[in-house]
């Protein structure tokens, strides 16, 4: 192992993320009382222009009178761009007036780590101002060539970040890459074609202990293709996806949820090595295959996002 060794820099669980347009109360109450472990509250593209005001006054609302903590949710919100006017206003009047409730802002179109640098900034200040005691976190929307050309620059970028997300069609705009749905799988392509992108970003969230989270698929009336694109990421290393339907919260929870399988041999790994460590054995043997201290960290993995769901309650 390296001496320069990064550690997780917040262990959440987000094996889903609700997506909820802030100018929808009603989605945001249903939303609160949904089996989504993550829910981010929506001012950039699922709000028209003419409704970004009112829905900030909707989010801080949501913010203040709903306790998400007690419903079990991660609370999030999605800002407008940095080239756009709305989002210095986000920053300001949701922070100021409910930041103590937030947990972290989700930053789009992450290109260089200056964009990260100008919101920390900017919560730094507000939180001194109003005496909050925890820090907001925040998390990259890695969604444009520029970004990730910069993935792992950005990953290092600012010690408030928790995690990086993949945002896959404008990731697929910014490439001029021709796509079928969002998330999907162009047929004129042998394989994944989002496999580098979502490899190259989850190795630069691993080597500096951020969470790595896959984005959206665009058709929800195709269940079995979410599933498939879900398992693909989980295979990678990702911990989570978006949901940006309701009925795709259940698939992502369950996917990015150690099978029972999986869960009781990873508890077999782990004994078995203990035993032969008893005996001064470095190595153990396991249904006929070798297992040893790489063999740990991987159950050990496993454990811990089995842990983190029991303690939940899902």
């Amino acid at each position: 192992m390296s001496h320069t060794n990064h550690q997780p820099v917040k262990t959440r669980l987000q094996r889903s993320e609700l997506a909820v347009p802030g100018s929808n109360p009603s989605m945001i109450e249903k939303a609160a009382d949904s089996a989504a472990d993550y829910v981010f509250l929506d001012l950039e593209d699922a709000v028209a222009p003419l409704d970004k005001i009112a829905a900030r006054k909707n989010i801080i609302e949501a913010l203040n009178d709903i306790d998400w903590k007690a419903k079990g949710k991660t609370i999030c919100i999605r800002i407008n761009g940095l080239d756009t006017h709305y989002m210095y206003r986000d920053v300001v009047e949701i922070v100021e007036q409910a930041g103590q409730h937030l947990d972290t802002i989700l930053v789009p179109k992450v290109g260089v780590p200056a964009d990260l640098y100008m919101v920390e900034a900017m919560c730094n200040q507000i939180e001194q101002a109003k005496g909050f005691t925890h820090k907001i976190g925040l998390e990259a929307l890695i969604e444009t060539a520029l970004g990730m050309a910069n993935v792992e620059a950005i990953a290092q970028a600012s010690p408030r970040l928790e995690a990086m997300h993949f945002g896959v069609a404008d990731y697929a705009a910014s490439n001029r890459a021709r796509t079928v749905v969002i998330g999907g799988l162009n047929p004129d392509y042998p394989g994944d074609q989002w496999h580098y992108a979502l490899s190259r970003m989850t190795v630069a969230c691993r080597a500096y202990g951020l969470r790595a989270i896959d984005g959206p698929f665009g058709d929800f009336s195709d269940p079995d293709s979410y599933i498939l694109a879900a398992k693909r990421a989980a295979a990678l290393g990702l911990e989570g996806k978006w949901a940006i339907h309701p009925s795709q919260i259940a698939l992502a929870n369950d996917v990015f949820s150690p099978p029972e399988s999986e869960l009781i041999r990873a508890k077999g790994i782990l004994s078995a090595l203990a035993e032969a460590q008893a005996k001064g054995q470095g190595a153990a043997q396991l249904d006929g295959k070798m297992i040893d201290a790489a063999s740990a960290r991987m159950a050990e993995n496993v454990v811990n996002v089995a842990n983190i769901i029991a303690s939940k309650g899902k």
